[in-house]
């Protein structure tokens, strides 16, 4: 049966998910998360060439006065931010590009990236919580983290609410 793809214009809740994907990919994987890979130790480090120096100010700022996880970078953790970078940053690219154009093939990918997410993100939150890290401003970090449980559950009803989520009959 020959299908022809639903003009966005009628998929305007896809927008959220538009918006998600582009965060991810111009501020929280490519400068927030890389910051963590480049500089592997906040004590007398160097700045980088990217990313820039405000950004990796930020994040430090961020770090000290509300995460001390994100200041310790233990290697668990150093190794969820291995597969944002490589896994879930391609990811958003590709769903950015899928969502817009209404290209199918990126049903599967969306429910292993969502998967893969919210385990990250659940582990995070337990460190967050009660590990040797634990932050003392537990509302502000979850708050901060929810969207990262909340959009790839949304993605997943989105992706299986229909084997053809752009398409529909000619």
């Amino acid at each position: 049966m020959d299908r022809v793809v639903i003009p966005f214009r009628e998929r305007m809740f896809d927008l959220v998910f538009l918006f998600f994907f582009i965060i991810n990919i111009f501020f929280i994987t490519y400068i927030v998360d890389l910051e963590q890979l480049v500089i592997p130790a906040v004590k007398g480090f160097t700045y980088p060439v990217w990313p820039p120096k405000i950004f990796v100010d930020l994040v430090h700022w961020f770090g000290g006065n509300f995460d001390p996880l994100l200041m310790a970078r233990p290697v668990w953790w150093k190794m969820t931010i291995w597969i944002d970078v490589i896994i879930f940053g391609p990811f958003y690219i590709a769903a950015l590009y899928a969502f817009i154009r209404g290209r199918e093939w990126i049903r599967i990918p969306a429910f292993i990236a969502s998967s893969m997410l919210i385990t990250n993100v659940i582990i995070i939150l337990g460190e967050e919580v009660c590990g040797a890290h634990a932050t003392p401003h537990l509302p502000l970090v979850v708050a901060l983290n929810l969207p990262w449980l909340l959009f790839p559950i949304a993605l997943i009803i989105r992706m299986a609410l229909s084997e053809h989520p752009f398409t529909r009959k000619k």
